[in-house]
């Protein structure tokens, strides 16, 4: 059997096995798999580095299928090579329960490097890989961490805005690591890709700052590999640009919008099958030779892993204590003792604002933790999030901590997740609360991913004041609570961030937002705190039970505070509670929230600084919600939170409100003189 025989069959199997499974299913996207095939071929078989008996192996390459739809053809890769994914999964292709969903799902499927599908994630995710590989071969030794991050991109990709911001900073930091193959078919769900999408894509990437490289036939494996080979020797990021026909081999749809995203129909997949020398049955056909040539992956791999353990064997023996650090970096683990260098805030009315409190914990962390790293979207002053007396990331310094990522809220969140993804990484990045809402697809990669992304979002009410409703978040706290495995955190005062900060290192199955204050808040005494538990009594004024329980958030906690303190004066008994993080309390179990909110006290108000939706099931029907149901205002912040009504006396009235009156005791029977005597009217 010559080579090029074997060649061919082995990428039309991977053409027809993902036909079929969206056959199967009568659900899925055949074009992309049949259309990039050979590209997908050669980057698996001649450059990828990776070992299907072992998906962890941490220094195998990254291959991400940004165009998430496709997913068939990772799936069948996935198979062929011989990671854990059967032919039985193939088959059951978008079904309840199978390893093989509609888009591909980090952490369901051995093998899926990242959850691919919102188009231009898996783009500027990969940015953030490369960077995750380019600092740690700074950091440590280039011979450990000589990764190349492989991916096929899409024309959706290209045109979603994620992808041209994260695609500027590629360019810029030149990460030489990136190989981005471009699927360019010309097609798009609503037909040619001439109805919307008509620049020049290549000077576009050349603007950039990317080595660019057309091949005119997306099927030659060989003018493929040559520019495969080309990139990996140019220090730019690079796009290879081939071009392709989506549904390739289907005789009356390859080549339109019909074969993107529905099935062939039997009749258009067997004449498929018929133009490309294929049999017809049985489905899911894989020649023996063509399984035995793709399973040679998996002693490559083992050879590869073997060889890459010894280069860290001797690199731990040259350099212990970096060896160790990065063992213990890689496995996820925190150093002993970390916690022992976090501030603690003595009590102080004027206090500070969280954000400032968060910047003293990253700058208290960073020197024992030198895997804690990050930055903000232009505004590191603002979010305070700069480590002191430590360089940049950029091309001349790779081995910098503190990440310039520009007015590119997009790019940064996957960049984010990239760099968590690739391991050995803590990152954080940060923006204004209002600007989350620029984050949130990637936000929500993260939590459906679980992956540790640490979101700062500074100015997270109105009060930061002046700049106005268009600068001040009303609905985003909410907005972000309904996010499923996001943790939002917004501490009350300079300890509550230390805790958060403390919540956010040791959770490793999600992101964690923390939401901090522009303006200076009270810190309380930081013996009581215990914002891990999500809610907790900060306060109880009177020994009886209470009248009335006052919750908040953040900033109007010490609202709450001096309104208890006023009530309690005027002989109300009054517990305070503090509500950080809705998602960790609602972890604790029934006896906890019970003790922190006796069913038995219906008189409940709740206290934030944006709209109330949610807060319902805390305060419950007996209860209030003091919030803001409009937009803010330009004005300082406390002539706002005064207008809004977010006032000491508000809170108090709307306690008295919901404390039920007191029922007088009825006074004991006394038998009354009737004088039977007439009274004549006057």
């Amino acid at each position: 059997m010559n080579t090029s025989d074997i060649q061919t069959r082995a990428i039309n199997t991977l053409r027809f096995l993902s036909a079929d499974g969206v056959q199967q299913a009568n659900s899925g996207h055949p074009g992309l798999p049949m259309g990039a095939a050979a590209m997908a071929f050669t980057i698996w078989t001649r450059h990828l580095h990776h070992n299907p008996h072992n998906p962890k192996w941490m220094g195998r390459d990254r291959f991400l299928l940004s165009g998430g739809h496709g997913s068939m053809l990772l799936y069948s890769l996935l198979h062929l090579t011989g990671y854990d994914l059967s032919l039985d999964e193939l088959k059951n292709f978008r079904q309840w329960g199978s390893r093989t969903p509609g888009h591909p799902e980090f952490g369901l499927t051995p093998g899926v490097e990242m959850t691919t599908g919102p188009l231009g994630q898996g783009f500027a995710t990969g940015v953030g890989m490369a960077i995750a590989s380019t600092h740690l071969a700074a950091v440590y030794s280039p011979e450990l961490f000589d990764n190349f991050i492989y991916a096929i991109v899409t024309d959706g990709d290209l045109m979603e805005g994620v992808a041209s911001e994260a695609a500027s900073l590629a360019g810029h930091l030149q990460l030489g690591k990136l190989i981005y193959l471009y699927d360019d078919n010309h097609i798009s769900i609503d037909g040619s890709t001439d109805l919307a999408f008509t620049e020049d894509r290549a000077k576009r990437f050349e603007a950039y700052g990317w080595h660019v490289q057309k091949v005119n036939d997306g099927n030659n494996v060989d003018a493929i590999d040559a520019a495969i080979i080309a990139a990996k020797y140019d220090p730019r990021p690079s796009i290879i640009m081939c071009r392709t026909v989506i549904g390739f081999g289907a005789p009356k749809k390859q080549g339109t919008s019909k074969v993107h995203g529905e099935p062939l129909g039997d009749e258009e997949l067997n004449a498929a099958k018929e133009n490309l020398r294929w049999p017809k049955a049985p489905r899911f056909y894989i020649p023996d030779d063509v399984l035995d040539f793709y399973r040679e992956a998996a002693e490559r791999g083992q050879q590869a892993e073997s060889a890459w353990k010894q280069k860290f064997t001797e690199f731990k023996k040259s350099n212990p204590e970096k060896g160790t650090e990065l063992e213990r970096r890689l496995a996820g683990r925190l150093p002993k003792g970390w916690e022992k260098v976090l501030p603690v805030f003595p009590a102080d009315t004027k206090g500070m604002a969280t954000r400032a409190a968060s910047g003293k914990v990253i700058n208290a962390l960073a020197p024992i933790l030198p895997e804690l790293l990050g930055g903000s979207a232009d505004l590191a002053p603002s979010n305070n999030t700069k480590i002191e007396n430590v360089p940049a990331f950029q091309k001349e310094s790779p081995h910098g901590r503190n990440f310039h990522f520009g007015v590119r809220e997009h790019a940064m969140g996957a960049a984010l997740n990239g760099m968590a993804l690739f391991g050995g990484l803590i990152p954080y990045g940060g923006t204004f609360l209002v600007f989350s809402d620029y984050n949130r697809p990637a936000i929500r990669i993260a939590a459906l991913s679980h992956i540790p992304s640490i979101f700062i979002f500074t100015h997270d009410s109105i009060g930061l004041g002046e700049d106005g409703p268009t600068h001040q978040p009303v609905e985003h706290l909410a907005a972000l609570r309904a996010i499923p495995n996001l943790t939002v955190i917004r501490p009350a005062d300079a300890n509550e961030t230390v805790q958060a900060w403390k919540v956010a290192l040791a959770r490793r199955d999600g992101p964690t937002v923390l939401a901090l204050t522009r303006q200076a808040v009270p810190t309380f005494q930081p013996s009581n705190l215990q914002l891990e538990k999500g809610a907790y009594v900060l306060g109880a004024f009177g020994k009886k039970a209470p009248d009335v329980i006052l919750m908040a958030s953040g900033s109007e906690v010490s609202l709450i505070m001096d309104a208890a303190k006023k009530l309690h004066e005027k002989g109300h008994s009054v517990r305070v509670v503090s509500v950080p993080s809705w998602e960790l309390f609602e972890k604790q179990d029934a006896a906890y929230r019970e003790s922190v909110l006796p069913k038995k006290v219906a008189a409940r108000v709740a206290v934030e600084a944006g709209v109330g939706m949610g807060w319902e099931r805390f305060v419950g029907p007996g209860g209030k919600v003091i919030s803001i149901e409009r937009f803010g205002a330009s004005a300082p912040y406390k002539v706002i939170y005064e207008k809004l009504g977010l006032t000491v006396e508000n809170i108090i009235a709307q306690a008295r409100s919901v404390i039920p009156k007191k029922i007088a005791k009825p006074k004991s029977k006394v038998k009354k003189t009737v004088n039977k005597k007439t009274v004549k009217r006057k």
